[in-house]
């Protein structure tokens, strides 16, 4: 079937009304149609190719909600009406050690983004910014009733990639996590530990923040341009997710970490970041990192979300603004997450 979607032609081209072909629905294939796609930071990445070559044209988006418009005839997970959300990747191999631990989002055989990617078929991918997706029930995630859709669209992405560190380092009560950043990652970073009852300290480099911080849930804030400030933080903190996609001075992070402390990286900086062996195994302190979440644990992490009557702060969008919001993504000029109301596709 052919939807209306913004795409762009190449790395320079901007984002433009077209059409798309969709692929035939088959018989495990769910269609929906998709409400809101959140803007992530990587889709205007990956669209400029400034992490690597891009497949033209692009339809980029990976944090999409919607309804179920049709079901393949051995759908038995999802009926017509159902509300849904797709996430960062749409296939994986099912037959990896990783994938057997619902792991796929570290499938050893390479799982296939929804968007910039081949399918199975060798058939381009295409994201949400359309007005309709199909994909594989398998990979169709259930939205709570009590979660609008609008701010359920980007935990698809923010929201699974802070959640997914945040549980597997056992982040709760007694806990003291540190979330480095308050962006689009940060700011879920922020509610997600602090509904897990964690001790939660806002690390930004902009004073600003701190008030937004403390209202999403932060106890302390934490200015990082501060020495004197971080020098007395040492050794304070058992957890911090760094959301940060620039360089940062990784020592002076890593300091804050107590004995057997873990700084989990989640942001995506253009340049390696450096660190210090020293700093490591002065304290025996660990450096990980972490990618989205698998599909059990995105789905788990909605319905913590809508347990705990929260989504993403975000601002909506008709379609035909993308570029604008592109524009301001790229300046910081947003709280927190862009939302494109994709149902101005349809008229």
């Amino acid at each position: 079937m052919d939807v209306a979607a913004y795409s762009t032609s190449g790395a320079n081209a901007p984002l433009e009304r077209t059409t798309i072909t969709l692929r035939d629905l088959g018989p495990k294939d769910v269609l929906a149609d998709i409400a809101y796609a959140g803007i992530c930071h990587s889709d205007i990445h990956q669209a400029r190719e400034e992490w690597f070559g891009g497949i033209f044209p692009m339809v980029p988006g990976h944090e999409i909600a919607g309804h179920v418009a049709a079901v393949g005839s051995d759908v038995t997970s999802f009926a017509v009406g159902d509300r849904v959300g797709v996430g960062v990747f749409v296939e994986s191999c099912n037959e990896c050690e990783n994938c057997a631990k619902g792991l796929q989002n570290y499938c050893l055989k390479g799982f296939t983004p929804t968007y910039n990617g081949r399918d199975k078929a060798g058939n381009p991918t295409y994201g949400g910014y359309a007005a309709a997706i199909v994909v594989d029930e398998n990979y169709v995630l259930r939205i709570p009733e009590n979660l609008p859709l609008d701010v359920a669209a980007p935990l698809l992405c923010a929201g699974i990639t802070t959640y997914s560190p945040l549980r597997e380092w056992g982040a709760g009560p007694g806990v003291r996590v540190g979330i480095m950043g308050l962006g689009g990652l940060g700011h879920m970073g922020v509610k997600i530990a602090h509904a897990m009852g964690a001790d939660v300290t806002l690390i930004s480099h902009s004073p600003n923040k701190e008030d937004d911080g403390r209202r999403l849930g932060a106890d302390h804030f934490l200015l990082s341009s501060d020495k004197a400030a971080m020098k007395a933080a040492e050794g304070t903190l058992d957890l911090i997710i760094n959301t940060v996609s620039a360089s940062i001075d990784m020592d002076a992070a890593l300091s804050l970490l107590k004995t057997d402390g873990t700084l989990v990286s989640v942001g995506l900086p253009d340049e390696p970041l450096k660190v210090s062996t020293f700093t490591l195994i002065a304290q025996r302190r660990r450096l990980a990192g972490s990618n989205i979440g698998g599909l059990a644990q995105t789905q788990e992490m909605l319905d913590f979300c809508a347990e705990h009557g929260f989504g993403s702060d975000v601002e909506v969008v008709p379609a035909d603004q993308v570029n604008e919001a592109w524009d301001r993504v790229v300046a910081s000029d947003v709280r927190y997450r862009f939302v494109i109301d994709t149902a101005s596709l349809k008229s």
